[in-house]
C-alpha cells in the first residue's frame, strides 16, 4: 500500500476522536474533544458546516444516518447520550447497565456507535463496560419520553464478561453484518452475525469450550453454543479511545490505530497481521476508508485529520509486529511560556505574613521555587527540541521515526 498524506484538515481545537465519509464520499464528518462536529469538503480542505454537538463531554462518534440524503447525523459522547440531529437535536435514550432489583443501574459512558449497513435500523453502541449492545431504533420512542431502552442483543468475548477493567473503544459492522469490537487494554474481536448473548446476558462462571464454539449458560439454565470470535492482536490500545474499521472493497481487512502511532492492518478471515504504517506523531485513534476510492482518513491526539491517498513512490516497508514499540510521548506541561511576574505573584500569595512578621525567609523560599520552576521549563523545552530528531529502533537494525 503506497499511501501518503494528501491533506491535513486543521480546524478543531481538541483531539479528533471520530472521522467518517458520507455515502457519496464527497463530505467528511469529524467530532472532537472540543464538542464540535464539522463537515468538510475533504478534497479542498474547506469546512462546509460546523456546530456544537449539544453534548456536555467529548464527542467520540459522529455519523451520517444511511438513506437520509445526509440530512440526519447521529452522535454519541462521554456524557452517555445519543443525539440524532436533523433540524433539531433529539435525545433517543440513555444507555444503562442491566436492570437490577433496585432499578436501572448507572449509565454507560459511550465511546462508539455504528449502524448495520444491511439493516440501518440496528444501532450498536459500546463504552465503559465489556458489552457491545445492539438496539433496534424502531422500538425507541422518538419523543424522548423513554429514558431507557432494552437492547435486542449483546456481544462480549466470554472471558471478558464481568471484567470491570475493560471497555469498548471502537465498533464496526461489515457488509455481512459481522460486528467488530475493539477493547481498551485488550484486543480486537470479530463476532459472527447473530452471535450475541441475548438482550440481558447473565452467564454463569463456567464456560465450556470446544473447537470453534463455546457454551454459555444463562440465568435461565439455557446453554447456548456460540462461535468463538476471531481475534486480532499486536496493536496497543491503552492511552486513548481508538476506533476500528474494515477496509477493502469486500471488507477483507481489519484496521486500527495504536499507541505506537501506527496504522495496523490484519487479514479479516484469520487474523493474520499484514502491515503497520507510520501514522500520527504519537497515537492514531481513528481510521476511516473512503466508500469508493483508495483514500483513508485518520486522526489521533493531534487536532487535525489526515487524508491518505496511494500516491507514494516507494512501498512501505513490512514490519514485524513483535518489533514495534510505543513511542515516547512528549510532555506538554511546559509548552507555553511562563510569565515570571505572574508566577511570582501567585507564589507570594501562598503566605501573607502577619503584621510585624519577618517575610524575608518566605521571599527567599518563593524565589528559589520560582527558579526551580523556570529551570524545569527550560529543560523540558530543550528535551522537546531534541525529541524532534529522536529515532526509535524497530528491532531489525534499521531506524524508524
Amino acid at each position: 500500500m503506497r499511501l501518503q498524506i494528501h491533506r491535513k484538515l486543521d480546524r478543531h481545537t481538541g483531539c479528533v476522536n471520530t472521522v467518517g465519509f458520507n455515502a457519496d464520499g464527497d463530505i467528511l464528518i469529524s467530532g472532537s474533544d472540543d464538542q464540535k462536529v464539522m463537515l468538510w469538503d475533504w478534497d479542498t480542505g474547506a469546512v462546509k458546516m460546523q456546530f456544537h454537538s449539544g453534548h456536555g463531554d467529548n464527542v467520540f462518534q459522529a455519523w451520517f444516518m444511511p438513506y437520509t440524503d445526509d440530512r440526519s447525523i447521529v452522535t454519541c459522547a462521554a456524557d452517555g447520550q445519543f443525539d440524532l440531529r436533523t433540524n433539531t437535536a433529539t435525545e433517543l435514550f440513555v444507555c444503562r447497565n442491566s436492570l437490577t432489583k433496585s432499578g436501572y443501574s448507572s449509565h454507560v459512558h459511550l465511546n462508539a456507535i455504528t449502524t448495520d449497513p444491511r439493516n440501518p435500523n440496528l444501532l450498536a453502541v459500546g463504552g465503559s463496560n465489556p458489552f457491545a449492545r445492539v438496539y433496534d431504533i424502531r422500538k425507541c420512542k422518538w419523543d424522548g419520553s423513554s429514558d431507557f431502552a432494552q437492547p435486542s442483543d449483546c456481544y462480549c468475548p466470554p472471558h471478558l464478561i464481568g471484567d470491570r477493567g475493560v471497555g469498548i473503544t471502537g465498533l464496526a459492522f461489515s457488509h455481512q453484518s459481522e460486528l467488530l469490537v475493539s477493547y481498551n487494554n485488550e484486543n480486537i474481536y470479530l463476532f459472527a452475525k447473530n452471535g450475541g448473548l441475548g438482550p440481558d446476558p447473565k452467564p454463569s462462571a463456567k464456560i465450556e469450550g470446544s473447537k470453534g464454539s463455546k457454551s454459555t449458560t444463562f440465568a435461565s439454565g439455557e446453554a447456548v453454543y456460540l462461535p468463538v470470535p476471531q481475534i486480532y492482536v499486536g496493536h496497543r490500545n491503552c492511552e486513548t479511545v481508538k476506533g476500528v474499521t474494515f477496509i477493502g472493497p469486500n471488507h477483507e481487512y481489519v484496521a486500527s490505530g495504536s499507541d505506537c502511532g501506527r496504522l495496523f492492518i490484519w487479514r479479516k478471515r484469520d487474523g493474520k497481521f499484514l502491515r503497520a504504517m507510520e501514522g500520527d506523531e504519537c497515537i492514531v485513534n481513528c481510521i476511516e476508508p473512503h466508500p469508493h476510492t483508495m483514500t483513508i482518513a485518520s486522526s489521533g491526539i493531534d487536532n487535525d485529520v489526515k487524508l491518505w491517498t496511494p500516491s507514494a513512490i516507494e512501498q512501505a516497508r513490512v514490519l514485524n509486529v513483535e518489533e514495534l514499540k510505543p513511542r515516547k510521548r512528549k510532555a506538554k506541561l511546559w509548552h507555553f511560556a511562563l510569565p515570571e511576574e505572574l508566577v511570582m505573584h501567585v507564589l507570594a500569595q501562598r503566605r501573607q505574613p502577619a503584621a510585624g512578621e519577618d517575610s524575608s525567609e518566605d521571599l527567599e523560599d518563593n524565589t528559589e521555587l520560582l527558579s526551580l520552576v523556570l529551570q524545569a521549563a527550560d529543560r523540558d523545552n530543550s528535551s522537546d527540541d531534541s525529541d524532534e530528531d529522536e529515532e526509535i529502533s524497530d528491532g531489525s537494525g534499521s531506524r524508524a521515526k
